[in-house]
């Protein structure tokens, strides 16, 4: 079981002022999260695999698949400055 003096400790180290009615709400809360992480040690999980939710979840993406865009003129009209067949940026890197 938890303490006044630990929950001290603990709140030093996170730079916290506790009034002394805090003091002892945490120390009641923190010894019944103590006491519930005591009832799940004692389950015996053996053969259960190691998860991150409890539930499966995946991405559902597609496969990614180049394909030549249909309207190539209309993209390059649409950008704001263009050369050529190509997209003019601002130079970002300097050759040296």
């Amino acid at each position: 079981m938890i303490d006044r003096e630990q929950v001290r400790k603990v709140a030093n180290l996170a730079r916290l002022e506790l009034t002394t009615e805090e003091e002892a709400q945490f120390t009641t809360q923190l010894g019944s999260i103590l006491d519930y992480i005591e009832q799940l040690n004692q389950l015996d999980v053996t053969n259960v695999a190691p998860t991150t939710r409890a539930i499966d979840v995946s991405n559902i993406t597609r496969e990614d698949i180049l394909q030549p865009y249909a309207d190539r003129e209309a993209i390059l009209n649409s950008a704001p400055q263009q050369e050529g067949d190509f997209f003019r940026v601002p130079k970002i890197l300097n050759a040296d």
